[in-house]
């Protein structure tokens, strides 16, 4: 008899210790679930008009800071990497032309065509203005999604030609005043039979034109890598949190 009562008092142990586990192992998945459920609720905690609110504002404080860079005295002048290069022609002859006691024009002719690039580029500021706010949320998605120069390849789509059409004019204004196309004659036809073999019909308002927005469209590129990379780029509240949530 008391057999039996022990039996049964260890049946009974044994089954609530099974219980007991059984409950713990459930308590444990059951965390390990909400866990789980709590991670892509706090991905998806931003709204689509907060990430494009926050995108807008990396996409303007970064076209801003380069318009700023650029857009002023030695902004492309003074920078290796921006600074316009003499077109082709001349560059190939700069050194019979040097040779030839040429070199104060030659650094005339090249210094304008930085100046009128840095004159242009500010009215770049009301052009990628409008093209942010006309991103729609797939532009957004895909922007923020997408690889490092993804917004620098939106403005390339939506500003160019525009871009193009209003830096012209400033350009051929600048040109005009400094008496660009008379230096650059000047200059190719010092060169003699020379410029004839090398090209010498260029189009200078349009080659400073594309040049000046390739640099501004590098230096657009550079603020968008950095935005994304760096945390201490993302100077508000909502840049920190849609590109840090990523």
């Amino acid at each position: 008899m008391h057999r039996k009562s022990a039996a049964r008092a260890i049946a009974a142990a044994f089954t609530l210790t099974l219980c007991l586990g059984a409950a713990s192992r459930a308590d444990q998945f059951s965390d390990m679930a909400k866990s789980l459920m709590q991670q892509p609720a706090a991905q998806s905690a931003l709204s689509d008009s907060d990430i494009g609110a926050g995108l807008k504002e990396a996409l303007a404080k970064g076209t801003r800071t380069a318009i700023n860079e650029l857009g002023r005295t030695d902004g492309f002048w003074n920078n290796p990497r921006f600074r316009i290069p003499l077109p082709g022609p001349v560059e190939k002859l700069e050194g019979m032309l040097q040779g030839a006691g040429m070199g104060s024009q030659l650094d005339a002719l090249h210094l304008s065509f930085n100046r009128a690039a840095e004159q242009a580029v500010p009215v770049a500021a009301d052009v990628f203005s409008e093209a942010v706010q006309k991103l729609t949320l797939n532009d957004v998605r895909g922007i923020l999604n997408g690889p490092d120069d993804a917004a620098t390849q939106y403005f390339k789509r939506t500003t160019s030609d525009t871009l193009t059409t209003r830096f012209k004019p400033i350009v051929a204004g600048v040109t005009a005043k400094v008496g660009l196309a008379q230096q650059y004659n000047s200059v190719m036809s010092s060169a003699g039979p020379m410029a004839s073999m090398m090209g010498d019909k260029a189009d200078l308002n349009t080659y400073v034109t594309q040049k000046a927005l390739d640099g501004l469209y590098l230096r657009v590129g550079d603020e968008e890598k950095t935005i994304r990379t760096d945390p201490a780029a993302r100077t508000t509240d909502l840049m920190k949190k849609v590109f840090g949530s990523k």
